[in-house]
């Protein structure tokens, strides 16, 4: 049995150019949103993107993922920051997902070493199920940054 099945439509109406879609969630949170070619590859103007769904949904999956091993570590965050750019590119004349760059800011008590945060970081990603959906498709890096106690930015 699943853990969780969730889902979305999309009602597109038009041509891809000059279209328009808006996207519902069966959820209620993402109702409503609107999506158009050019909110993919122009300015987004209030709309959204598929590659901005994606960067949303791995950088979500990818926080929750460090939380739980650094709970699981008696390390458990005060703050967990992730930040993802998802990039479409132009890949033998179509457009693909080639790239997500996860940036981390974490504020951990019990950790000081970066590379006690990067040992962390590879466990997480391995356990990311959207990371886990994306690799071997889409170029993942992961950039880290341990902030200080004190630090209210993290």
């Amino acid at each position: 049995m699943p853990v969780a099945v969730r889902n979305a439509e999309i009602v597109w109406d038009g041509a891809l150019a000059r279209g328009a879609g808006t996207l519902t969630s069966g959820s209620g949170a993402l109702d409503e949103l609107p999506v158009t070619w050019a909110s993919r590859t122009e300015r987004p103007d209030g709309k959204t993107s598929p590659e901005e769904l994606i960067a949303a949904a791995h950088a979500s999956c990818f926080a929750m993922a460090l939380a739980l091993v650094l709970g699981e570590d008696d390390t458990p965050p005060d703050r967990v920051r992730v930040s993802a750019t998802c990039t479409l590119d132009e890949v033998d004349g179509a457009p693909r997902v080639t790239a997500v760059e996860l940036t981390v800011h974490a504020r951990v008590p019990g950790i000081e070493e970066p590379a006690d945060l990067e040992r962390v970081l590879g466990r997480a990603a391995d356990l990311c199920p959207v990371s886990n959906a994306l690799r071997g498709n889409v170029e993942i890096n992961v950039r880290s940054e341990l902030a200080a106690s004190t630090d209210s930015t993290a």
